[in-house]
């Protein structure tokens, strides 16, 4: 039985949260398509996809119907390690799982798309921001959905340098996807005739507190702080850099990867003037509006984002 595409990736619920998995019987197992939901249920990206995106994964299997086949998907947390991410996803294949999805953290990502390749399975990424995923990492048995640091850089950066943020102090991440994104970004910042004045890593996912970042960035009088960063990490970056009242002197900052709930928990004030890239937002138009409505039961007042509602998207945009 061959599944197209759309088949694959609309074919998503949540069970148990167990890595490992009881061998089928190879009766039922010729009937069954296993699908494994891999992210962050308890860290740094929690509140991006975790156990929302799980939710929206039950929803889109709801809605793909009975096709007269079974599917069964287990999700977990990878904890945002590369060694935990490979280990379950090694585990996974082995034990009869189909595809692997979501998987946000671009070391896991790129740590889970490497076994995908060696098993030779699916793996639909909807998480991993580095366009590594489609650059040097590419695999016949990947697909990157979604966004990725390509898209986010060029959006974002190079819109902000036409603007006027023509020099840029980038905070950074210090794994995979904060140098992807940095990387993506600085080309697209020199493209349209920008500069670098000066860059920071911090140690992911240990740092909480950015002030000495913020001030570095601050002295280096550059007119772009560009946050190559994601989830409370963003947060944490922009709550801070509002208390030393940087966007009142003129100082913009750019969230190069930012997510709905993000603007919920800084608040209107403080998110105010912010520039990002988005590629789905719930009341964009009756499409995505219909879907966030049958996503209530599930996910209550949480409205859906980007990252969470991957699974399903294709279903309200095309």
């Amino acid at each position: 039985m061959s599944f197209s595409r759309r088949s694959l990736l609309a074919a998503s619920v949540g069970a148990t949260m167990v890595p490992a998995l009881p061998r089928l019987a190879g009766a039922q197992a010729a009937n069954t398509i296993r699908i494994g939901v891999l992210n962050d249920q308890s860290g740094t990206y929690r509140d991006i996809s975790g156990p929302y995106g799980v939710e929206c994964t039950k929803q889109a299997v709801q809605e793909f119907g009975n096709k007269g086949f079974n599917v069964e998907v287990i999700f977990a947390d990878h904890q945002n390690k590369p060694d935990v991410g490979a280990n379950i996803a090694r585990q996974w294949y082995d034990q009869g799982v189909d595809m692997i999805l979501d998987v946000p953290t671009s070391s896991v990502g790129l740590a889970v798309n490497n076994v995908a390749r060696e098993k030779n399975k699916v793996y639909i990424n909807t998480g991993s921001a580095t366009s590594d995923l489609t650059g040097p990492q590419c695999s016949p048995t990947g697909v990157h959905w979604m966004y990725d640091t390509y898209m986010l850089a060029k959006s974002t950066g190079g819109a902000m340098v036409k603007a006027g943020g023509d020099s840029w102090f980038f905070i950074t991440a210090d794994y995979a996807f904060g140098h992807a994104l940095e990387r993506d970004t600085t080309k697209f910042v020199k493209d349209a005739g920008g500069k670098v004045v000066g860059r920071v890593k911090y140690p992911f996912p240990s740092t909480t507190d950015f002030s000495s970042f913020l001030l570095q960035a601050q002295s280096s009088r550059a007119k772009v702080i560009g946050l190559a960063n994601a989830g409370a990490d963003t947060i944490n970056s922009i709550k801070q850099a509002a208390e030393f009242g940087l966007m009142k002197r003129n100082v913009k900052l750019a969230a190069l990867l930012m997510f709905l709930p993000d603007v919920h928990a800084l608040g209107l004030q403080t998110a105010q003037g912010l520039v990002l890239t988005e590629s789905f937002y719930w009341d964009l138009n009756d499409r995505t509006r219909a879907v966030t409505e049958r996503l209530k039961p599930r996910l209550k007042d949480i409205k859906p984002n980007m990252a969470s509602i991957a699974n399903i998207r294709r279903r309200c945009t095309t």
